[in-house]
């Protein structure tokens, strides 16, 4: 199969997962937001020719939005597979992203299908469902995010195998920039470097550092031909904080690159 998406590897996480997929064996993701985690899914499911079912995790979401529900239609009632119910009877990857944002009595169904069991009770069918073969199970979260309230638990986190995730290395995520936009290398260089000054600020409202798509945001509207400087406000400065004190800190720090 073809891969489509594009990723550039940064260490061996490519490998791990694929082996990780051949022996059944769930995955978790941790890393900082727009660093490459689904990016990276979604290439493995391509290169894996597996179908990815991903599910954006969030305080409402509910066992039966992934398990799924009984609905009714002109000929009664019948039951729809969730998209974990699905990859499990079908194949695939199910990839919870942000899984911490999920209610805890919402996680705690997956413990049976990230252990050797790998079976999903459905107590509304009555059913427990044998994964498929090429069924996995893949979550990801951001360890900045956590705190005593979110957070996974101990007995579900031991279930995965773990990959670490990060922004890339500049030379990394310059050629990631470039391909993505098709901008120049030397604009490239200096939204690298842009990065690299901001992500190392501190004692700022900065909840998370400017990510890698934020940069290829930046590079896609320059190459559009937006004013270089402009292009950073609205797709760095203005993303990354509401407070005008720190907008003009971050916007002199363009002004050392980028002059109008």
């Amino acid at each position: 199969m073809i891969n489509n998406t594009y990723y550039l590897e940064q260490n061996n996480e490519s490998n791990l997962f694929e082996a990780a997929a051949n022996m059944n064996l769930p995955v978790l993701i941790k890393g900082p937001t727009g660093c490459g985690k689904t990016r990276f899914i979604e290439s493995m499911g391509e290169k894996l020719n597996k179908k990815v079912y991903t599910v954006v995790c969030h305080d409402d979401l509910s066992a039966a939005d992934l398990l799924g529900r009984h609905l009714i239609n002109e000929n009664g009632t019948f039951w729809q597979d969730g998209p974990l119910t699905k990859a499990v009877r079908e194949g695939g990857i199910c990839y919870l992203d942000e899984i911490i944002e999920a209610r805890k009595d919402t996680t705690v169904i997956l413990h049976s299908l990230a252990d050797y069991r790998r079976v999903l009770p459905i107590d509304r069918t009555g059913e427990v469902i044998q994964a498929h073969p090429d069924f996995m199970l893949v979550v990801s979260y951001n360890p900045g995010y956590q705190n005593v309230l979110k957070g996974m638990k101990p007995s579900t986190k031991q279930r995965f195998i773990s990959m670490s995730f990060d922004y890339p290395k500049a030379d990394i995520e310059k050629e990631i920039i470039i391909n993505e936009s098709g901008i120049d290398e030397q604009t490239a260089i200096k939204l690298v470097s842009i990065a690299g000054e901001i992500r190392q600020l501190s004692d700022t409202d900065i909840q998370e550092a400017v990510s890698t798509r934020l940069l290829v945001y930046a590079a896609k509207l320059m190459s559009k031909g937006f004013n270089k400087k402009e292009a950073c406000m609205h797709s760095i400065v203005e993303s990354l904080s509401d407070d005008e004190e720190l907008s003009e800190v971050l916007e002199k720090l363009l002004d050392l690159h980028f002059k109008n």
